[in-house]
């Protein structure tokens, strides 16, 4: 547990692992055999290799505290070792580590590497990291990227989404999250979460002082994973003129805010209309 922060390795696979997965370049939904196939997403501007090979991510973040357990596996259902796995999220804040010009307060990041690190998969395929329960920006929904490699090549790049219930209690109640703004992106409104289907959200699995969220990711050994040159800049390409400049504010303009009854039913799958 966090001794920084106190919230009510491995855990037990849900729904993500009902159906193994695989990388699908054309950005729809396959099957191969019994195989479901994910679509690649935006590497957005965000991402850079610190060449950090470490479990625990979290460095100086405050934030609930969080184990990702990531299972890879082959498009044949098959347990893939030594697969490198980079992940990288924002802050409780929404900051990334490695830009400027974030968030309301526009911090200077560039000099940071917090909540990026590298692992590799054991023998049954299995890798896990320590951080903390990703906050938000505007115009994205809780999210974590990362980045499968097999042989150096990248084969996959996607994202993973959390249950809005719990993104919505802990940035309302627990203090590293509380802003004054409200987000205002969900995950039934936001484009790319929509794109990635139900295979990429995380089984959410409660411990006694930490979360555990689990996602099995199948990969395509033949697959390249798209990069920010390649999803053609913009929103989910690399930063202007390549370098870790202060990055765009979200993924369009400010969305209008929601009234309470409308945020609940976004929130909320099944709601009927009032």
């Amino acid at each position: 547990m966090s001794a920084k922060f106190d919230a009510t390795r491995r855990g037990v696979f849900g729904l993500a692992a009902a159906l193994p997965i695989a990388a699908c370049a054309n950005g729809a939904t396959a099957q191969v055999g019994a195989i479901t196939l994910t679509p690649q997403s935006v590497e957005g501007p965000y991402y850079f290799d610190p060449a950090l090979e470490r479990a625990d991510i979290r460095e100086d973040r405050v934030g609930v505290p969080l184990t990702l357990a990531l299972k890879i596996l082959g498009s044949d259902g098959r347990a893939f070792p030594n697969a490198r796995v980079d992940i990288w999220h924002c802050d409780a804040s929404g900051a990334y580590s490695g830009y400027a010009g974030q968030g309301d307060a526009r911090v200077d990041m560039r000099n940071a590497k917090f909540l990026r690190g590298t692992q590799f998969s054991n023998a049954t395929g299995d890798v896990a990291f320590q951080t903390i329960y990703p906050g938000w920006y505007q115009g994205r929904t809780a999210h974590i990227h990362f980045k499968v490699f097999l042989n150096q090549q990248t084969v996959l790049t996607a994202q993973m989404y959390f249950p809005d219930a719990l993104s919505e209690y802990l940035y309302k109640h627990a203090p590293p999250y509380q802003r004054q703004s409200a987000r205002d992106t969900f995950n039934a409104t936001d484009g790319i979460a929509q794109n990635a289907t139900y295979i990429a959200f995380a089984a959410i699995k409660e411990e006694a002082d930490h979360y555990v969220a689990s996602l099995t990711i199948g990969v395509d050994p033949n697959a390249q994973g798209m990069t920010g040159d390649q999803m053609g800049g913009g929103f989910g390409g690399p930063p202007p003129g390549g370098e870790r400049g202060p990055p765009p504010e979200g993924f369009g303009p400010r969305r209008v805010q929601l009234s309470e009854a409308e945020r609940v039913r976004a929130i909320v799958r099944g709601l009927p209309e009032s």
